[in-house]
């Protein structure tokens, strides 16, 4: 078992690249962190690319495995699942960040006061100088904005792909998403089970010239956008049925309350498809507010249950 702080010469230590297609970046990636943690395991899985990534990693001294389910979140998971140990870097194989940030990220989890630290692009500007892409900022800032109105926790950049775990995180962590949504899972897993979280700033830089980026702006911002609302549905249920069932009375009253007084005045209830409409929302309103608070004592119980897991996983895995 291992006490809480351990050196980074003393720690086994796993640097994860999931890669597609990335021949172009992957040789100096893989390099550069073998110089900076030479004490590393460096991993690249390669998620079914059709250049030489794979023979250019292993010449360079990776461990090269294949994941063949497509997307980042699939080979995240499968990494995770294979790979026990000390403390874990997550990092793309696209050398936008520099490996001599990785100790930064390191040093936190080994010293046993984080679980996850994030690699923040935005607060130094680093990402905006250097990002061409001027909606993946955008949607960096709607992502942002819409954890921290849900969940209350704000993130300087939530969409970064340099993070470190500790062994308990790693280990504890369920993975769902299949694709580029796996930082947003990330991040509002660590939130919602009240992780100790640590942004650290670091340097980014944009992709080389040759290497094209793998995100589609629009349609992996629709994932993303989908999993918090499916997250939100998961891990606050009261929130977004309470929500809903606010929109829905509110809707039925400003439909009823003309109907209501009409009959307090005639007696007499001459828009009877308003009334019934009216009553359709409140009604839904109603029964949307019950399944919030019978889901929220389901999300309470697994909550219960997800502790427990984790205190096993201490007791199998130590402290980091």
């Amino acid at each position: 078992m291992l006490d809480r702080g351990i050196s980074l010469d003393e720690a086994e230590i796993a640097v994860l690249i999931p890669c597609y297609n990335e021949a172009v970046t992957i040789a100096k990636v893989v390099d550069d962190f073998r110089r900076v943690l030479p004490g590393a395991t460096v991993y690249v899985y390669d998620n079914n690319s059709s250049d030489d990534t794979s023979r250019i990693a292993g010449e360079h001294g990776a461990v090269v495995r294949r994941e063949t389910r497509q997307g980042k979140g699939n080979v995240v998971r499968q990494m995770l699942r294979d790979i026990d140990a000390d403390a874990y870097i997550l990092v793309d194989g696209d050398d936008t960040y520099p490996a001599e940030d990785a100790i930064k990220l390191l040093e936190p989890i080994l010293a046993g006061e984080a679980d996850m630290t994030v690699g923040d692009r935005l607060s130094n500007g680093s990402y905006a100088e250097e990002n061409g892409r001027r909606f993946h900022g955008f949607g960096n800032n709607l992502v942002r904005s819409l954890i921290k109105h849900i969940y209350g926790f704000e993130f300087n950049d939530v969409m970064t792909g340099y993070r470190g775990f500790s062994r308990i995180f790693a280990k504890t962590l369920p993975i769902e998403s299949p694709g580029f949504e796996i930082e947003t899972e990330l991040s509002i897993h660590a939130v919602d089970k009240r992780w100790r979280i640590k942004e650290i700033p670091i340097e980014y830089r944009d992709r080389p010239e040759g290497s094209s980026s793998k995100l589609s702006t629009f349609s992996d911002g629709l994932a993303v956008l989908r999993m918090i609302g499916s997250l939100f549905k998961d891990y606050r249920p009261l929130a977004l049925f309470s929500s809903i069932a606010a929109i829905c009375i509110i809707i039925g009253l400003a439909i009823g309350l003309p109907v209501i007084w009409e009959f307090s005045v005639t007696g007499l209830v001459e828009r009877f498809p308003s009334a019934l409409l009216a009553t359709a929302f409140v009604g839904t309103g109603f029964l949307a507010e019950a399944c919030g608070l019978v889901l929220d004592t389901t999300v309470k119980s697994s909550r219960k249950e997800y502790e427990l897991m984790v205190i096993a996983a201490y007791d199998r895995y130590g402290r980091l």
